[in-house]
Formats: structure tokens, C-alpha cells, sequence
């Protein structure tokens, strides 16, 4: 007995000494997002958190907050911007507020289908453009990440663009993303992410739009009777840190830094589609919602529709800055031709 006692005592002990072993991190990151850890956004971080502590030798952590826990998508930003959190993940849709030309990529099919195409665009002039766009709000902008392509549900038909005529969708809270429904007859109206499931039960909205894999794990699909997938709205994530605490950082933390979101990314695609035709499996066996994917055609019509009113009120909303974007972006785009 005595001899398990010390066995136990020194074993204590050990554990004892290896924590305070342990560096304590010199620079630490509260980073909240709103998505499931499930989900491959919180998974990436997490990638993301290992390599940096690996790389700065345990300096520099990432405590991650997902599914809200720091609060609404609002207070988040707010919260990096102001410091009392150092980041976020957050989707373009929900940053306009704070930086109208982020916006741009809420116009529909902003991004062309072919993902390669699509990452040349990220990576080039464009994205660092938009990236830029955040230092005079108070962001530090370090990564764009493409977390899918939103499709559409409802409880009314979506077989034609005149069936969406009369409907309302929930949408976040932007004005392109509600002229891009009005474009098509439709009304849409903001509501906070968490609300949503209800909203759509009780009848406040008739339908959404978001990438298959939220749908599929938020349930929206048990609610909705019809899913469409056409991959019109491109769903970017921006990462952003508090400027106080980045530049704190040694330069070398901060290369570390975007050189691991950079090296995560395909992996957190990839990710990201598998999670996407695994979501449309489940709604599909789940017996209660249609679905349907539109074809070439249909989409093309989608953006036809869609995509000139809402280029518009971008350049409504952006001014002098959103005309220089969208001509940088409509030359980029033609370079990939």
C-alpha cells in the first residue's frame, strides 16, 4: 500500500515538473469563429495553431473559440478590432459593415468553378488588394480562405428563377447579398447565424443560402423541403488579427504565421469538398428535403440574373475604392482565360 502511495506521489510529482517545463507562450491569441469544431474551418485551425507553436517553440498560441463562444459574428469582429480578442475568422458577408470593399465577394460567382483558377485569383494582385483594404479599418488581414459554395434551400419551389419570385431568404448581413435576390424577384432579410434554424421552422423566411456542409450540420435541411445546388455565392473566409497584438510579434512570428494559413489551405479545401458531398449524402438519405443540382445552363442564368445588379451595389457601396477593385478584378479574371 505504502509503495503504491510513493508510486503515486512520484508520479505526481513528474507530471508537476513536466508542466512547468512547458514554455509559457510570450504571445497568446483568443481566435473565435462561428462555425462547429466539426466542421473543416475549426479542424484547419487547429492545423494552423499546431504548426505555429511548433515553428515559434511554443511563443506564439492559438486558443480557438468555435461555434460563437466569443460571441455573434458582430461582436467577434468587434472584439478583434477593438483588442479585447486578437482574431477571428470571419466570412467576407459579415465584413462589409467594417470594410465595404470586402464586399466584392458577395457578388455572385465572383470566383470562377475551377478551383486552381480561383486560388490564382486569391493569391494574386486581387487578394492581396483585398487583403490590403483591411489595414486602414483596424485588421491586420493575413489569409483568404475558401470555406465552399453556397446553394440555396427553401420550403417553396426552386425549380426556375420565376419560382423564386415572391420568396424571402435569409441572407447575412449585406446589401449585395440582398439585391443579388432582388435581382431574381426575391426578398431577403439578415439574421444572425444562431436564429436561423427557427427562423426557417416558424416560417420567418421561406429559405437561405449557404455551403452543403452548414446546412447539414446546422439541420437546416430537416426544415426545408427543397435544396438546390448551385454553388452561385463564393463563402470566403478573411483572417484577421488585432493590430496591437500582431505587431507585438517578432517579424519572424508573423512570417511563421501567414506561411501556415498559406500551407493549410489546400488541405482545409480539400477538406472542405469532402465535407461538401459527404453533407449532400446525409441530406439526401435523410428522405426530407428535394434536392436538385443545377446544371450549366440553369447557373449560367443564376448569374445572368444576378450578377449586374449586384456588381452595382457593390460599386454603390465601395465608391471610388470598389472601382478600382472591381477593375483590378475584371483584369485579373480575363489573365485566366
Amino acid at each position: 500500500m505504502l509503495r503504491n502511495v510513493i508510486a503515486a506521489c512520484a508520479a505526481f510529482a513528474l507530471a508537476i515538473g513536466a508542466a512547468q517545463a512547458q514554455p509559457k507562450a510570450k504571445y497568446s491569441a483568443k481566435i473565435g469563429h462561428l462555425e462547429a469544431p466539426t466542421q473543416p474551418r475549426h479542424q484547419g485551425l487547429v492545423k494552423v495553431a499546431e504548426l505555429v507553436k511548433s515553428r515559434t517553440k511554443g511563443e506564439v498560441e492559438f486558443q480557438l473559440f468555435p461555434s460563437s463562444q466569443l460571441g455573434n459574428a458582430r461582436q467577434m469582429i468587434e472584439g478583434t478590432q477593438l483588442g479585447t480578442s486578437e482574431g477571428t475568422v470571419m466570412p467576407a458577408a459579415f465584413l462589409g459593415g467594417f470594410n465595404p470593399a470586402i464586399s466584392i465577394l458577395d457578388i455572385p460567382y465572383i470566383f470562377p468553378s475551377d478551383r486552381a483558377a480561383a486560388q490564382k485569383l486569391r493569391a494574386g494582385p486581387f487578394g492581396k488588394a483585398l487583403l490590403d483594404s483591411f489595414a486602414s479599418r483596424g485588421f491586420v488581414a493575413v489569409a483568404l480562405w475558401p470555406n465552399g459554395r453556397k446553394s440555396l434551400t427553401s420550403n417553396k419551389p426552386l425549380d426556375s428563377l420565376e419560382a423564386m419570385k415572391g420568396q424571402k431568404f435569409r441572407v447575412m448581413d449585406s446589401k449585395i447579398l440582398i439585391e443579388q435576390f432582388a435581382a431574381v424577384n426575391a426578398s431577403a432579410v439578415a439574421i444572425q447565424f444562431g436564429e436561423l434554424y427557427t427562423a426557417l421552422q416558424t416560417g420567418v423566411v421561406d429559405g437561405q443560402e449557404n455551403p452543403l456542409d452548414t446546412i447539414s450540420t446546422m439541420k437546416f435541411h430537416e426544415v426545408q423541403k427543397n435544396l438546390v445546388v448551385t454553388e452561385h455565392g463564393a463563402m470566403e473566409d478573411v483572417v484577421l488579427f488585432n493590430p496591437g497584438w500582431w505587431q507585438k510579434l517578432p517579424a519572424a512570428h508573423r512570417a511563421t504565421i501567414v506561411k501556415a494559413f498559406e500551407e493549410v489551405r489546400p488541405e482545409f479545401e480539400k477538406n472542405k469538398d469532402a465535407a461538401q458531398e459527404k453533407a449532400l449524402e446525409i441530406i439526401r438519405a435523410s428522405g426530407k428535403t428535394n434536392v436538385r443540382v443545377a446544371d450549366e445552363k440553369e447557373r449560367a442564368g443564376l448569374r445572368g440574373a444576378m450578377y449586374p445588379r449586384s456588381r452595382a451595389a457593390y460599386l454603390e457601396r465601395a465608391g471610388a475604392e470598389g472601382q478600382k477593385l472591381i477593375a483590378l478584378y475584371e483584369q485579373e479574371r480575363k489573365k485566366l482565360r
